[in-house]
């Protein structure tokens, strides 16, 4: 970039924004040199932050698009996407929330699949997805994607995406949950963990010929999964998955994301 040229925007991004920006600029004004006439949001994202954690962008004090283009001088201010807060006067950059929450996880996020499964969120995950499968779903399905790759999100066909902060699956969990404020969605035991398919309580005498002995005898209550047929019932293992649920709903409704 010839500087003696190049022109000047000063920007500012706010609350999580800034977790993916460099610690020198963050929570702060800076300046952003570029040539030409670029988007906002080619500018944005050179900068490093993707297209679908944005919901506002202000120029000068207004309201703009993604389309805008930067002119020399411009002070911009760049907010996140607020799923708790009615921004309607002014120009939201992505489609409505998706409100009946619907996601596919990335290759790093199976033990965050399984989780989010366990809580009864519709979590699509199959470590064999390429990124354009992954993308080419989420529009079709109208599915939220889930990722620890800063790159999938930057692609422009994706309109739904969240990039996940932490790289340990409970805490994962809880931050999903907060920041698109699903604390209403949960419903533990409903899909099945293998799978993602819908669990339904069938009766004993449906499910006994697979069952062991032991099963048999010291359980009555059993439930199956309706797409992969696998049966499930309330052993010992299921004390701690009852811990885990409640340790996220405790989690979540001390310290709750707004």
């Amino acid at each position: 970039m010839n500087t003696a040229t190049a022109k000047t925007a000063h920007f500012r991004f706010y609350e999580e924004l800034n977790d993916f920006l460099p610690r020198p600029v963050r929570k702060t004004q800076f300046p952003y040199l570029f040539e030409g006439n670029p988007s906002v949001k080619d500018a944005i994202e050179a900068i490093g932050v993707p297209h679908t954690e944005i919901d506002l962008i202000l120029v000068d004090g207004n309201s703009v698009s993604f389309l805008y283009h930067l002119q020399d001088g411009n002070c911009v201010s760049v907010y996140p996407v607020f799923e708790s807060m009615d921004i309607s006067p002014v120009i939201r950059l992505r489609a409505k929330p998706l409100r009946e929450p619907r996601f596919i996880l990335d290759v790093h996020l199976g033990k965050l699949a399984r989780c989010l499964r366990m809580l009864g969120f519709d979590a699509l995950y199959d470590n064999s997805y390429t990124d354009p499968e992954i993308v080419g779903i989420a529009r079709e399905h109208h599915r939220i994607i889930l990722t620890r790759d800063v790159s999938l999100l930057k692609m422009n066909e994706v309109t739904h995406g969240y990039w996940i902060r932490s790289q340990h699956s409970e805490k994962q969990v809880h931050e999903v949950i907060r920041r698109l404020d699903l604390h209403a969605y949960i419903q533990p035991f409903s899909r099945c963990i293998s799978c993602n398919g819908i669990v339904e309580e069938v009766p004993k005498e449906s499910v006994i010929d697979i069952l062991e002995p032991n099963t048999r005898r010291y359980y009555d209550e059993f439930f199956r999964c309706s797409s992969c047929g696998k049966v499930f019932w309330k052993g010992s293992h299921f004390k701690k998955m009852e811990e885990f649920v409640e340790d996220v709903k405790k989690e979540i409704s001390q310290a709750p994301y707004l």
